[in-house]
């Protein structure tokens, strides 16, 4: 029969990472071991994460899991850099299981429900505009007056 969570690709995909970092850590010791230690706690948060949240009933409680889940995904990444740097992880190595960690904060941002890209519009700062009817924030901005743009656009 199976619980709800154990049907998701993105757990399932979660728990052979996992797999993978207690392979790895096995092998990780020393001035590598607090590094080994975060790597483990991250790596399980994930699946941890996408089980608790999926059992939420409401959205924004289910988000908030896959967020945090999405996030830890985010965390191994940077510590399989801070192993690579310390040469105890292979460039190629680290770079086979980011796939596996993009593809894991993919799908988790769509189970979130929310869009998972990293960019700037193609603006230059300072040049864009806003419109005076539409503005939620409370800045008022004389029509056709050139206004700051210090946060990203959507």
């Amino acid at each position: 029969m199976g619980l709800g969570h154990e049907k998701l690709d993105v757990y399932r995909l979660s728990i052979s990472y996992v797999a993978w970092v207690y392979e790895k850590a096995s092998a990780l010791s020393g001035t590598h071991r607090h590094a080994r230690d975060q790597q483990l706690r991250a790596s399980q948060s994930i699946p941890l994460n996408i089980a608790e949240g999926n059992g939420k009933s409401s959205e924004g409680d289910r988000r908030r899991y896959f967020e945090i889940a999405r996030g830890s995904a985010l965390e191994c990444a940077a510590i399989q850099d801070v192993l690579v740097v310390g040469k105890a992880l292979s460039v190629e190595e680290s770079q086979s299981h980011k796939i596996e960690l993009d593809r894991i904060a993919a799908m988790l941002s769509r189970l979130g429900g929310r869009g998972y890209s990293v960019g700037e519009d193609s603006a230059p700062y300072g040049i864009g505009r806003l419109d005076p009817d539409n503005d939620p924030e409370g800045i008022k901005v004389q029509p056709g007056a050139a206004a700051d743009v210090d946060k990203p656009r959507r």
